[in-house]
């Protein structure tokens, strides 16, 4: 155990936990404003903010968990148990939204995105070992189909193509009727930027251990609440927004009645 914990690629844990931790005020931003109509973070109201510092997080976010996917010895269970997480998610925001009339409506979001993504990186795999196939030649089918993903999602307005069929939904393309979701992740381009975190995977951690030097016991003690973020980030992105909208609606409630 001792062992493991020391191979540990700790640099992972510590993105994915700041990605996460960014995420999380984010969404905490946008509750205190467009929730209970406080005019402050006025950021989310910028272009720069959701054309490149929103991005940026969502990228390592997504990269990290096509790396980490690469650690995994059974991807074909993590993406099952993802599936089903991410339909329990879009159920009961569906029953919220229809019966309490709290429109929080989640059809595919980040969950469905990374379940789908790492079921087919476990059919990738799956293919590979049986093919025998030269794992170079894999590795850059997985670079060029992530490249092109990303490409493509990113300028999906020039296929000027839409439909009402929400089969499509997921893909990414325009919907006529598109339902109004609280959070949404298509797969494209975000499908892309997972394929690169596995081909980085692949590459760059072979040996599925830490890239960098062992830490001292204050760079463990500065680190660690980030890191465990990290390794727990699905629960803390389940249970963060109704924690983070019951506590505010405390508050603004306590606020509004003194």
């Amino acid at each position: 155990m001792a062992d493991k914990q020391k191979q540990r690629a700790y640099e992972l844990d510590f993105l994915r936990g700041f990605a996460l931790i960014m995420m999380i005020f984010m969404h905490s931003a946008w509750d205190i404003r467009y929730e209970y109509g406080v005019d402050t973070f006025g950021f989310l109201e910028a272009d720069w903010f959701w054309a490149i510092v929103h991005p940026f997080f969502i990228v390592i976010f997504v990269g990290v968990s096509g790396i980490c996917c690469t650690f995994s010895k059974n991807n074909l269970f993590r993406g099952l148990k993802l599936l089903g997480v991410a339909a329990g998610l879009a159920l009961a925001t569906w029953l919220i939204t229809t019966y309490l009339k709290i429109y929080c409506l989640i059809i595919f979001n980040v969950l469905a995105m990374l379940a789908v993504s790492i079921l087919l990186y476990s059919l990738i795999e799956k293919l590979e070992k049986t093919a025998k196939a030269d794992p170079k030649l894999v590795n850059a089918l997985i670079g060029m189909a992530g490249a092109c993903f990303a490409a493509l999602g990113s300028k999906l307005e020039w296929l000027d193509y839409s439909t009402d069929n929400l089969i499509f939904l997921p893909v990414g393309f325009k919907m006529n009727s598109m339902p109004y979701m609280a959070d949404y992740m298509p797969l494209l381009p975000w499908l892309g930027i997972f394929l690169i975190g596995c081909l980085i995977g692949r590459v760059c951690y072979a040996e599925r251990r830490s890239l960098l030097p062992a830490k001292n016991k204050t760079a463990k003690i500065i680190t660690a609440p980030v890191e465990f973020v990290g390794r727990h980030s699905l629960i803390i992105y389940l249970v963060h927004q109704p924690i983070v909208y019951g506590i505010m609606y405390l508050i603004f409630m306590l606020i509004r009645r003194g």
